[in-house]
């Protein structure tokens, strides 16, 4: 601000200043509106619903999910086979949950060595 030499420039100068401090008081108010509202139990469920159900990570998650249960699946299959044993079906089911776990955590690196592996096997040769 320049100097103040009057006093009707230091009337105006004193009403600029009122004028600013009541524009910021209602951008305050009206920023603290909105951050109550983003911030209420009720909106941040649905905005997490929505996050959780948008289409990128919901196809993840599905893939992810649905190559560890078959993973375990076939695992558990291929140690029990047709076997009527208890205890072999007891731990093929231990078994089962095991790979399925463990797929379900590493799908990444699993699906990088299976892109690896893809590319070599099926790779046109010169």
């Amino acid at each position: 601000m320049e100097n103040i030499r009057s006093v009707s420039e230091l009337k105006r100068a004193i009403q600029l200043l009122e004028n600013e401090q009541t524009i910021n008081g209602q951008l305050l108010k009206d920023q603290l509106c909105i951050t109550y509202n983003t911030y209420r139990p009720l909106n941040l469920i649905k905005m997490t619903l929505e996050e959780v159900t948008s289409p990128p990570y919901l196809i993840n998650e599905i893939l992810r999910t649905s190559i560890g249960l078959a993973a375990g699946y076939i695992s558990k299959k291929i140690f029990v086979g047709k076997s009527g044993n208890m205890i072999r079906q007891f731990l093929g089911t231990i078994i089962q949950l095991g790979v399925t776990n463990v797929t379900t955590q590493r799908s990444d690196t699993i699906r990088t060595i299976g892109q690896f592996l893809f590319q070599h096997l099926f790779h046109k040769r010169e």
